[in-house]
């Protein structure tokens, strides 16, 4: 049932008023996130039949492995850390100021918000809760209409374990998301896309409302001219077809020495073959979540296809894919020229641009001349070409040979530049994110500065002079 705009205002103030009354120490804090960790492993199925009936079919092993397992490892981390990011953080000061002290102290904000997404529509919408609540603060959710059974299971997970006054759940389509985004919240976390992160970033812009977007765009995979084809095809394999696709960070084309193409594309077609030898017919192969994408990554290889790319859609069971079962096979593409919408705009489905390159420099220039991506990947054995990549690019995430795993770290930021977002969180940098770094100076008994007052004569002359030596 969607929650009435008018009751987001009201429930934001409980949250607030509460927050406010009694702000979470350290126990609570630690005692939330065990709840919350004890509650959805005990619920682990219950989610993934959720997120199942949601995309029509999600393959259980994926939905354990990217909203169950992630989820939990990024509580362990949370309650591993958590009493030494609270601690003060003794900070040095100026000679000038001695014997005075000073520190950090991280404060929670109070009550912040969360746009979650469809595609991962538990982690996505967790694991910035849980590091919200490990920060101290009060929790607004708002998940995805696109995942109603997600978002019930949800409602349902999240009652069990906070009280109404602690977390709350808002449901409905765009325009109570429009109206989340434009309420007065502390801070705000949306993921999705670009387009509709601009749109979130206006609504907040009045009330002044810090922002993290998680955004996305175009991620490139550079392959080596000498890196083991077989290997790399693998690991991009396990990262584009995760999820049938749909995640923000896979990635979403390939430069590849031109000299390799045939190799790499005969050895996708074997990572098809092996991992889902029937499309129609295996568990482990996820749908596209509505009849609406399935529709828009029809039309991206149609028009692709209508100007001269190669197409070529591996289904190695020659099956009948029923579009009603939504199954979109594994595709490659070649040659797709470069105004194609699939070439401009971010794929978000099980479909791989190849693109030959002759020099890495070709194609370093290439991933240059393009919005900052959320995520980039290089296959490489030598360290030094590995180095060039790295300084000569920019982009939210890097993962050395290999492909998706740098978010699985909890010890690394996550987030993009530019286009691809704003903002980090996971771990301790979410910790930060969603805490105020509250700095406080301790004068000392004695301070020189007690002898810079009018009116001013020879000693504070000579203080002066002294101190701006």
């Amino acid at each position: 049932m969607d929650t009435a705009i008018s009751e987001l205002a009201p429930t934001l103030a409980r949250l607030r008023t509460a927050w406010q009354a009694r702000k979470p120490d350290y126990q609570q804090r630690r005692n939330d996130l065990q709840r919350l960790r004890d509650a959805l492993k005990r619920r682990l199925d219950e989610m993934g039949k959720a997120i199942s009936a949601d995309f029509g079919h999600r393959s259980p092993h994926e939905s354990r492995i990217a909203d169950g397992m992630t989820v939990l490892n990024e509580i362990d981390h949370l309650r591993k850390h958590l009493r030494g990011w609270m601690k003060p953080r003794r900070v040095g000061v100026g000679w000038r100021f001695l014997p005075a002290r000073a520190e950090t102290r991280a404060e929670p904000v109070g009550v912040v918000g969360v746009i979650a997404p469809w595609n991962y529509p538990v982690n996505l919408a967790l694991i910035p809760l849980a590091t919200a609540i490990a920060a101290g603060n009060h929790v607004y959710l708002k998940p995805s209409e696109h995942t109603p059974h997600t978002s019930a299971f949800l409602r349902s997970l999240l009652a069990e374990v906070f009280p109404a006054e602690r977390v709350a759940v808002a449901e409905g389509g765009a325009e109570v998301a429009a109206a989340f985004a434009a309420l007065p919240l502390d801070h705000l976390v949306f993921t999705g896309s670009t387009a509709v992160g601009r749109k979130v970033m206006a609504a907040a812009a009045p009330n002044l409302t810090p922002v993290t977007l998680e955004l996305g765009g175009k991620s490139p995979a550079i392959i080596a001219p000498d890196y083991p084809i077989a290997t790399a095809a693998s690991r991009l394999a396990a990262g584009k077809f995760l999820n049938a696709g749909q995640t923000c960070i896979a990635p979403d084309y390939v430069l590849c020495h031109e000299s390799k193409v045939d190799e790499l594309v005969a050895a996708f077609e074997g990572e098809v073959r092996a991992r889902y030898p029937s499309l129609a017919q295996t568990p482990d192969y996820t749908s596209i979540v509505n009849d609406r994408q399935y529709a828009r990554l029809k039309g991206l290889l149609d028009e692709a296809e209508a100007q001269g790319a190669k197409v070529l859609r591996m289904n190695p069971a020659q099956e009948a894919l029923e579009p009603a079962t939504r199954v979109f096979p594994p595709t490659l593409v070649l040659n797709a020229p470069a105004e194609t919408r699939l070439m401009r705009e971010e794929i978000f489905g099980p479909i791989l641009p190849i693109l030959p390159y002759k020099h890495l420099d070709e194609a370093i220039a290439y991933v240059n001349a393009h919005d900052r991506p959320l995520a980039l990947y290089h296959f490489d054995l030598d360290g030094g070409r590995v180095e060039q990549v790295l300084d000569r690019t920019i982009a939210g995430g890097v993962t050395i040979n290999d492909c998706v795993l740098h978010i699985a770290q909890s010890a690394l930021p996550f987030g993009g530049i530019g286009p691809s977002g704003i903002g980090h969180y996971h771990g301790h940098h979410g910790f930060l994110t969603f805490s105020k770094q509250k700095p406080v100076f301790y004068q000392a008994r004695w301070s020189s500065f007690s002898l810079l007052k009018p009116p001013y004569k020879r000693l504070a002359d000579a203080v002066i002079k002294f101190l701006t030596r």
